[in-house]
């Protein structure tokens, strides 16, 4: 396609391919992205950041755990604005588990800091088993090892930032254990001394939530605290 110059001509440049590129800004801005930070292993530490420290008290040992995970906060005061954990540390007077627990909170910080779904990491610590037999937590939660109790801990600080969602129950759920609890409180039964369980002493352990709140009612076995029902 020729062009005809109607005008003198002053000066002139040759044009590279890199002229007719479009700037990588503008083709985010125009395809609607923007500049979003996220998570990636090349990110540096901040001065501060944000922890929540969790106790972790098993009858495994005299002395409790204490696990410290702290958060950067990603695209600070806008939209996109995010918490994700940066790392982990483990404190104890206990130090029958300092290697083991050195190189654990070495690798889980790694993982956090590598970025993307690290959500597997709950399921993967929750499934290791203590050859030497697990252990009920206060609530009557069974823990099948120490290691299970720490994946219990980043659970529920993944919970707290939002990268899980919590396994809360509907209206009809609640309504449903709330009927059961209400019925079984009419049979006599001999209740926990520990004031954070109010589930009865025979009560077995739920599959679901893994909890000592299963019941015999009705030539049934119900959950007093997820609901879960052989009988459907």
């Amino acid at each position: 396609m020729s062009i005809k110059i109607d005008k003198k001509i002053v000066d002139y440049a040759v044009a590279s391919k890199q002229d007719d590129a479009p700037d990588e800004a503008e083709t985010r801005q125009d395809s609607g992205h923007s500049n979003i930070i996220q998570m990636h292993e090349k990110l540096k530490r901040p001065d501060t950041l944000l922890g929540s420290t969790y106790k972790v008290k098993t009858p495994l040992s005299e002395h409790a755990l204490y696990v410290t995970i702290n958060d950067v906060i990603l695209n600070p005061g806008t939209q996109h604005e995010l918490r994700r954990p940066f790392e982990i540390f483990i404190n104890s007077k206990n130090m029958d588990h300092f290697q083991w627990i050195v190189a654990l909170t070495r690798i889980i910080s790694a993982v956090f800091r590598k970025g993307g779904d690290i959500t597997f990491l709950v399921e993967e610590l929750r499934s290791v088993f203590d050859p030497r037999g697990g252990y009920f937590k206060k609530g009557g939660k069974f823990m099948p090892s120490l290691v299970a109790e720490i994946g219990d801990a980043i659970e529920n600080h993944l919970k707290s930032i939002g990268m899980l969602s919590a396994d809360g129950l509907d209206k009809n759920q609640k309504e449903f254990i709330a009927q059961k609890r209400h019925e079984y409180g009419g049979t006599p039964a001999k209740q926990s001394s520990d004031d954070n369980n109010d589930f009865p002493d025979s009560a077995e352990l739920c599959n679901k939530c893994h909890t000592k709140a299963m019941i015999q009612m009705d030539g049934c076995l119900t959950c007093l605290n997820c609901g879960e029902s052989k009988c459907g």
